[in-house]
């Protein structure tokens, strides 16, 4: 019963997120996981309708971020920047919410992770987010591909950290989940 209380809770919290593919697990393990200071700074689209602020966490190799869409709404992860093989990816974990609701309420929302591509950090920031079109396709054709649940219709990644990673690297060609590209261009420092 429990169990199907946090998976509405979450599939409530997929309908705010929208277009994410979510974890259960993290993409990463501690010997994946660096830290480049690069990375820390503000980023900004093209049209400087959406940011996305890195910052140095307290905790040793974590990012603090922060992201603003084009409404101006944000919303703040815990980011950690993994290597595996010679592919570097983000893996988000949504911070802890600062709600008014109760606990029993908070206690029904399930965080999950999600994972962006990181082609290059510098000159600018070239990240990949992993495509739900593709991956609820590929998965409905491939339904042993990787561990994951159909929850309202989007999929949710149920697979340990190693199968994810292979699976990932597997994919990372131009037709696969992370095939749209996002260039984003430092903020200068002041403004």
């Amino acid at each position: 019963m429990r169990g199907s209380r946090k998976l509405i809770g979450f599939a409530a919290l997929l309908l705010l997120v929208g277009g994410c593919v979510e974890s259960l697990h993290a993409l990463y393990s501690d010997r994946d996981v660096i830290y480049e200071p690069a990375l820390v700074g503000v980023w900004t689209t093209g049209n400087g309708m959406e940011e996305y602020a890195f910052t140095k966490s307290d905790q040793d190799n974590t990012y603090k971020l922060v992201a603003v869409d084009k409404d101006g709404k944000s919303g703040e992860f815990v980011a950690r920047l993994l290597k595996v093989k010679d592919t570097m990816f983000l893996d988000l974990f949504p911070a802890e919410p600062q709600m008014s609701e109760n606990d029993l309420y908070k206690g029904h929302l399930l965080p999950t992770h999600s994972f962006v591509l990181v082609r290059q950090i510098e000159p600018t920031l070239q990240v990949s987010d992993m495509d739900p079109d593709w991956t609820k396709k590929f998965l409905t054709d491939n339904p042993s591909a990787v561990g994951h649940e159909m929850v309202d219709d989007l999929p949710v990644l149920t697979a340990s950290t190693a199968d994810l990673q292979s699976f990932l690297l597997a994919h990372l060609d131009a037709n696969g989940p992370f095939s749209k590209t996002i260039e984003l261009t430092r903020r200068p420092a002041g403004l």
